[in-house]
């Protein structure tokens, strides 16, 4: 039997004297009317009682056996006089109706829990009020727990909610069979509500923005995978199953949780319609006298504003559509001829690359900025030494955390692509990208390098690449590290041995994404020799020396470290493969996608990150002087920040004429 639900069972009169109202299964006038009803039956059925017991049986001072004999012959209508009058079948304490029961027949089984209850009243007793006092406490999280981690402190549960009160008075007010459909229903809600908080929660962890109730639910799938990539199979299903089980049981005891209260307040009507009424005075007093505690309100409607809020989400992303198919049919160069297109690039090789959670907090945190800037100048050195010059800004991202495919396509587009509507509307339309106007021109063939990849992507077909290679066709024959199936070295070195070091082949365009900074950042490749990569196998030893992600994600700052490696090993490798394999004609675009995870950037919402142009014809950086972009790989703090859409219309500009 659920400890949420009393037993219908004849009550235990072990406790004579208790409030009528007490859910304990033994202490009501109800219950020792019938306890009295049952024993004088019974002695009267059998001949075996004497005066004495059935006065004792009795509980309400039966004193002699006469009056036990009246009890017997009429235990119905004792029990149902002394038991409290009901309005249509009035509820007990705990809200359950039964109707009374003039006699138990001697072959029924004992009752509580299979006798339980009978032979340990005290410990019934106890476990009923705990149980109580947990169902009490699970309503009362549901209404204050925030949906971020951050406002999880006591100071969040010491407070007046709105709801709360306004929902108590509520089921006072209306009938029996009204409230008893109004508390599942506002349990289940309450469930839901709760649910939704947690996966809030994760999402604020990890993309700094609240769930999307109508465009994030593929973002589940992904999260799955990542589960997977990062601890295996076995840790993908027990976090599915954890996750589902999580998810029901929270439904299903907040539910039983507001419906035991509920009884709970019936059986208490006076006590608990006073209480109700002050509550709902205070809360008045606390909202308009502004009244705090640790900076946090006393009084609140969170959850009303949290429904309100996600009202306003829906509404907004179902509007969004429209908003954005008139944006995307605005395009300065589409009716631009194929050789007016990119005429300051023709006979380069014009390589755009994404390092992935790439962002402004690798640069500005200090506990990460004096390595990274060490690394920056070093490779604008060497760059230098090499002939290349470089110039670098920030760009704003419309994501953070993740959905680098959505960072990627706003890059590419010159469209602010922030959710999976947008992609999914942008990736099925005629909308011209910048490897579509390369390709428009036809002086470059266009590649794509995407070792993150790992299963159909049928999108590759809009970005206009000629060829794909994905984490199957680069040559790779070694470990995964966590989610990064190919390490940026060998990336690099397959591009070069795949396409950019053959000869007597035409200009390059390839869009090359560097998956080795991708969360968990746990274990990472390092730097080897270039001659030696081989097939990858050199990299299964690499791997072994390397980090567990399960211990690094215990410490925040550990995997703030291990982020900070993880960023050195991807510059180390881009900038060594410039130096290496780099010609005149070399036109490097490289930028991160997205600020990492709100573990690594500590608080900050910005969502900057670092874009760098790197090329060895001065014609190339001087085409875009009037940017007035940092010289060398790192930006100036106060070098200019454009939105991420805004940057393929400035360069197309840059490098051919404006469009009509």
């Amino acid at each position: 039997m659920s400890l949420f639900t009393r037993s219908r069972q004849p009550l235990d009169t072990a406790e004579g004297g208790a409030d009528s109202e007490d859910d304990t299964g033994g202490a009501g006038v109800a219950g020792e009317a019938a306890g009295a009803a049952e024993e004088a039956g019974t002695a009267s059925g059998e001949g075996a009682e004497t005066a004495e017991a059935a006065e004792t049986a009795s509980g309400e001072g039966a004193e002699t056996a006469e009056a036990a004999e009246t009890a017997s012959g009429e235990g119905a209508d004792s029990a149902e006089a002394v038991a409290p009058e009901r309005d249509e079948g009035a509820e007990k304490a705990d809200g359950t109706e039964e109707a009374a029961d003039p006699a138990v027949r001697s072959d029924s089984p004992p009752p509580g829990w299979f006798g339980w209850r009978r032979r340990y009243p005290r410990t019934a007793r106890g476990l009923t009020i705990g149980t109580t006092v947990l169902a009490g406490a699970l309503v009362l999280f549901a209404l204050l727990v925030p949906n971020r981690l951050e406002r999880l402190g006591p100071e969040a549960f010491f407070r007046l909610p709105a709801e709360g009160i306004l929902l108590a008075g509520l089921l006072l007010a209306v009938p029996p069979r009204s409230r008893r459909l109004m508390s599942v229903a506002a349990g289940a809600l309450l469930g839901l509500l709760t649910v939704l908080k947690f996966v809030d929660m994760g999402f604020y962890s990890v993309l700094a923005r609240p769930f999307d109730l109508v465009l994030d639910w593929i973002l589940l799938d992904d999260a799955a995978e990542f589960v997977r990539e990062s601890f295996g199979r076995t840790g993908q299903v027990l976090a599915v199953v954890g996750v589902i089980v999580l998810i029901v049981a929270v439904l299903v005891l907040m539910t039983l949780a507001t419906v035991r209260v509920t009884n709970l307040m019936v059986g208490h009507r006076a006590v608990s319609t006073r209480t109700t009424l002050i509550l709902g005075t205070a809360w008045i007093t606390c909202m308009t006298l502004g009244i705090q505690i640790g900076g946090v309100p006393l009084a609140t409607k969170g959850n009303a504003d949290f429904v309100n809020n996600r009202i306003e989400q829906v509404q907004a992303g179902l509007k969004d559509g429209r908003v954005f198919e008139k944006q995307a049919a605005v395009d300065a160069f589409a009716k631009t001829p194929p050789d007016q297109l990119l005429t300051g690039l023709r006979g380069k090789d014009v390589l755009f690359t994404f390092i992935e959670s790439y962002g402004r907090v690798a640069i500005d945190d200090p506990a990460m900025a004096p390595q990274i800037d060490s690394v920056l100048k070093e490779g604008t050195n060497s760059l230098k030494a090499a002939g290349f010059q470089s110039r670098s800004a920030w760009l704003k991202s419309p994501v953070t955390g993740a959905g680098s495919w959505l960072a990627h396509s706003t890059f590419l587009s010159g469209l602010w692509i922030k959710n999976q509507q947008r992609y999914r509307s942008l990736t099925t339309s005629d909308r011209a990208t910048l490897g579509s106007y390369f390709r428009k021109t036809g002086a470059w063939r266009t590649v794509g390098i995407v070792p993150g990849v790992r299963r159909a992507w049928p999108e590759g077909k809009f970005f206009a690449l000629d060829h794909i290679y994905d984490s199957e066709h680069l040559g790779y024959n070694g470990p995964y590290f966590s989610w990064t199936p190919v390490p940026d070295q060998f990336s690099l070195e397959a591009f070069q041995r795949l396409e950019h070091g053959k000869k007597n082949r035409d200009p390059i365009m390839a869009e090359i994404i560097l998956a080795s900074s991708h969360n968990p950042w746990s274990p990472i490749a390092r730097m080897t020799d270039w001659d030696e990569l081989g097939d990858g196998s050199i990299f299964n030893q690499i791997k072994k020396e390397g980090t567990d992600p399960k211990e690094v994600w215990k410490d925040p700052e550990r995997v703030r470290t291990e982020y900070r490696h993880a960023i050195e090993y991807s510059l180390h490798s881009l900038t060594e493969w410039v130096e290496r394999y780099g010609t005149d004609d070399t036109v490097l675009v490289f930028l991160g996608d997205h600020q990492p995870v709100p573990t690594v950037t500590a608080g900050s919402t910005s969502k900057d990150v670092p874009v760098t142009i790197v090329a060895r014809d001065p014609k190339v950086l001087d085409k875009i002087a009037d940017w007035n972009w940092t010289d060398g790989l790192k930006p100036a703090e106060n070098a200019p920040t454009w939105g991420m859409d805004r940057f393929r219309d400035r360069f197309m500009t840059a490098y051919g004429p404006r469009g009509d």
